[in-house]
Formats: structure tokens, C-alpha cells, sequence
């Protein structure tokens, strides 16, 4: 037996579940001290994002632990190492086995808190930033929501690889933390719409959009030639204007973008390419995960609201085991 959170006529509780009867030969098990609050995770429990199939209806899309087993393909893992690990779901237990292609040794130096602030926000990161918008160095980036968990990520990121990044949010707190993060450029967006503050900046190659709806249009607007708006919510609904003769003539790109569906193989590229690229400078100290806070995990309901009220900068995390 283990215990994760179950979902209950919505409400959430800590308790007795069947353990996984048998490891896949390519898979690890992970006992989990650390994992943390994604808005997928608020998606699902309102039953707007269920799990791909055959993933774990568990939330819980990245933990940080130690290997508790190891299946009989495995290698370059042991028992008793400490790891992070991006998942599709089940975080929220005290065990889970994910693919090994999807686990990484957490990064020198980091306690196993930190770690589990890594693994879902920097793998969007890269893949949204370097493999879907192939980023060059010196393109700029418009990055809305820019104070969240992988908002604060991308903006680091972006910075270290030469990318300038614009930033909006809605408070005035989290635009200050985003300029001290690297953005030399920010708007608010209860000021009214960010077009004409953007074009004053230069404009953009790529826009990281979480909000889809109203903003498209207004996206378009300040997109050079060539420009990828990279669509990765529906925070402002699933319905958009989209002017199609400025996509034609500057030739622009709307690309929908998710993480947690993509293959197993398709993940352990993004994860093979975090170790390469980015754990260097994680280990480094040229940047870190932003955490907002943290929440044992029988209060999985007060973090969740915490984050579904917008007050969270940088990432929630629960605590599971010591």
C-alpha cells in the first residue's frame, strides 16, 4: 500500500491507495519526497484535462526523490539515488514510477526542496522556447503570465541563452520580480492591451502564450516576420480572432503546444537535453527555480487554491516525505 491524494466530489483527501504491482522493465520507481502544483493539475480535478491514456489518474506532473526500485533495462540509476523526475501523472503519493528516459539525477548541489521545482517548468521551458520556437540567439520573446512558475523559468532561461524577453502580468509586485529575473521589458496588463508598450520595445519574434483568446489577435500585432506564437493554454478561452492576412504576409506561425501527451521518447529528448544544456548553469548558480512556497501535502487544497488566485510567484510545492 501507499498513500497519494485522491478526488472526491471535487474535494481532495490523503489516503490509503493500491501500490503499482510490477515495474516496467524501462521504468524506476521513485519514492517521493517533494512534488509540486501545476494549473494542469487544477485542470484536471475540475475535469477539463484528464490524464492521457494509460497514465496514472493521480495528480502530480514532477516529483524529487529516491530511486526505491530499478526496472531490469535501467542503467546509470541505483537504488537509494536522488532524482527528479517529469511525469504524467501521479505525484501526489508517496511513490510513483515514471520512465527512466524522464528522470534525472537532481543537480549538484541542490537539496531535494529545490529539485522538484525543475522538472515540469524547465522541460516547457526548453521545449516551447528551443524546439517548438527554435529559437536564435538575440530573437526576443513576449512571455504573458510572466509571473508563474514557468513564467519566472522562461525568463531566466531565455536570458542566459541571449533571448530578451518582454513580460506582462497583472500585478505590479510580480513585474518587479520578473525585472530583477532578466526581463527589460514589462507590462500590466490591467493597464490595457500591451501592443503599443511592445512595439516601443521592438517587437518580438516568438510570444509564449498561455492565454489564448482575446490575446492572439493582439500577439499578431507585434510579431516581426517570421514570428511563432507558441500557444500553450486557454487561460482567456479556446475561441480566438485571428487575422489571417497578417499571418500570410509576414509570413507568422500559431503552434499549439503541450508537454504532458507528447511520447515517452519525446520527453526524454527534452530531459536529455535539460542535462546537457541546462543543469550546467542550475548547478552553476547562473539560475534557479523561483519557489513561492510550500505546503505539506494533506493541505494539497489550500496550495491549489493558493495558485487557482494568482498568488503564487514562482512555483508551489508540496511536501510528502522527508
Amino acid at each position: 500500500m501507499m498513500k497519494a491524494i485522491k478526488i472526491t466530489d471535487g474535494s481532495l483527501s490523503w489516503e490509503d491507495c493500491e501500490s503499482y504491482t510490477e515495474l516496467p522493465v524501462d521504468h524506476v520507481e521513485i519514492e517521493v519526497v517533494w512534488t509540486a502544483v501545476n494549473r494542469a493539475d487544477l485542470m484536471q480535478r475540475a475535469g477539463a484535462y484528464p490524464p492521457p491514456p494509460g497514465a496514472s489518474d493521480i495528480l502530480g506532473l514532477e516529483v524529487s526523490g529516491r530511486i526505491a526500485a530499478v526496472g531490469e533495462a535501467v542503467t546509470g540509476f541505483e537504488v537509494g539515488d536522488e532524482v527528479c523526475a517529469l511525469l504524467t501523472g501521479g505525484g501526489y503519493a508517496t511513490r510513483v514510477v515514471a520512465p527512466a528516459a524522464q528522470v534525472l539525477p537532481i543537480p549538484k548541489g541542490f537539496s531535494l526542496k529545490k529539485a522538484a521545482a525543475v522538472p515540469e517548468v524547465f522541460a516547457t521551458a526548453w521545449l516551447n522556447l528551443y524546439q517548438e520556437a527554435d529559437l536564435q540567439p538575440g530573437e526576443r520573446v513576449l512571455l504573458h503570465a510572466a509571473g508563474s512558475g514557468l513564467g519566472t523559468t522562461v525568463i531566466q532561461l531565455a536570458t542566459a541563452f541571449g533571448n530578451p524577453v518582454f513580460a506582462t502580468a497583472g500585478d505590479e509586485d510580480k513585474l518587479e520580480v520578473c525585472r530583477k529575473l532578466g526581463a527589460t521589458g514589462t507590462w500590466n496588463r490591467r493597464d490595457g492591451s500591451f501592443v503599443d508598450a511592445v512595439k516601443s520595445w521592438g517587437g518580438v519574434d516568438m510570444v509564449l502564450d498561455p492565454v489564448g483568446g482575446s490575446y492572439i489577435k493582439d500577439d499578431q500585432k507585434v510579431l516581426s516576420a517570421e514570428g511563432r506564437i507558441i500557444l500553450i493554454g486557454l487561460l482567456g478561452g479556446r475561441s480566438a480572432d485571428v487575422d489571417l492576412g497578417l499571418m500570410l504576409v509576414k509570413r507568422q506561425r500559431l503552434i499549439g503546444s503541450t508537454l504532458r501527451s507528447r511520447s515517452v521518447a519525446d520527453k526524454g529528448r527534452v530531459m536529455e537535453a535539460l542535462y546537457r544544456h541546462v543543469w550546467p548553469l542550475l548547478v552553476a548558480g547562473q539560475i534557479e527555480p523561483l519557489i513561492d512556497s510550500s505546503w505539506p501535502i494533506q493541505e494539497a487544497e489550500e496550495a491549489m487554491a493558493h495558485v487557482a488566485a494568482n498568488k503564487n510567484t514562482g512555483k508551489v510545492l508540496l511536501k510528502v516525505a522527508e
